[in-house]
């Protein structure tokens, strides 16, 4: 019986399964501050006897097991989570195997073992909504060097016609700041879902998403590529993203048809709960 955490920025999924993605039982948590979430994430787990526990968390967080501030999720937006000792706090309700990692990079493993990916080596699974992030999946280990990636803060061109100054607390206009939810809705005055019908938006949005997955292309060559969040349920994105991307591209790559290559997730919106059970069986294998 394994525990899996999918901490997002809105919501935290929690659910209790095993490795081949069954769930025997699934809840929802707002995510508010820790001190209200966490409590009824715990005594959510209390009722089962669990050997692992996974967590694919919103960050940024520290995933390097040598640093003193492991475990922990640092420099978020979300600041009544900053400095929050995730693993810690877990480790003293359960004495069992916790296996942490970013949402991303938890729903890119989801896929590469029972979704989009399932039997390559390679993936790429991007979410855009309320943030952008990118989890990656490279000759069968996810991506993890100095820190995890973070490919949502990569800086584009802007468009000729976008005077928009972006919404990234950070850096402003990077990926994240000029083409998250949050963005779309500050630019253009609404949220995209009562959008669905503006072109020029959608056009737009599918402009900055292809100079991204170009850069990530040239760089990881990944044999596919996964775009999930609230934003690609717009469908006419990828639309764009195939249009935009054919022409920065322009032949210097040989990809496959791009229907093909870029697709939405396999497991739909239980990408990232099912990464984190693999996440936390992971981490119980590695205690035998």
């Amino acid at each position: 019986m394994l525990g899996a955490i999918e901490a997002g920025g809105t919501k935290f999924v929690c659910a209790v399964g095993d490795e081949k993605g069954n769930i025997v039982e699934q809840i929802q948590i707002p995510t508010t501050v820790p001190e209200d979430t966490i409590p009824k994430v715990i005594d959510f787990f209390k009722r089962y006897p669990l050997k692992a526990i996974g967590v694919g968390s919103f960050g940024p967080i520290d995933v390097n097991s040598e640093s003193p501030t492991y475990g922990f999720i640092t420099s978020t937006p979300k600041t009544g989570w900053r400095g929050f000792p995730f693993v810690q706090t877990l480790k003293a309700a359960f004495p069992v195997p916790i296996g942490f990692n970013t949402d991303v990079n938890a729903a890119a493993l989801g896929e590469v073992t029972f979704g989009a990916a399932k039997g390559l080596d390679s993936c790429l699974y991007i979410t855009v909504g309320t943030g952008i992030g990118a989890g990656a999946i490279i000759q069968g280990k996810l991506l993890q060097g100095l820190s995890h990636p973070e490919m949502g803060h990569i800086l584009v061109k802007r468009h000729a016609n976008d005077k928009y100054n972006g919404k990234c607390p950070y850096h402003n206009d990077c990926l994240e700041g000029l083409a998250a939810g949050p963005a779309i809705e500050e630019r253009w005055g609404d949220k995209g879902v009562n959008l669905v019908d503006r072109v020029e938006i959608w056009d737009l949005e599918g402009y900055y998403l292809a100079q991204a997955l170009m850069q990530y292309i040239l760089i990881l060559s990944p044999k596919k590529i996964i775009l999930g969040g609230g934003v690609m349920n717009q469908k006419q994105v990828f639309t764009s993203i195939f249009k935009y991307l054919s022409k920065f591209i322009s032949d210097y790559v040989v990809l496959p048809e791009l229907d093909e290559y870029i697709v939405s997730p396999g497991l739909e919106d239980r990408a990232g709960i099912i990464g984190s059970l693999l996440l936390a069986h992971r981490a119980l294998e590695d205690t035998i």
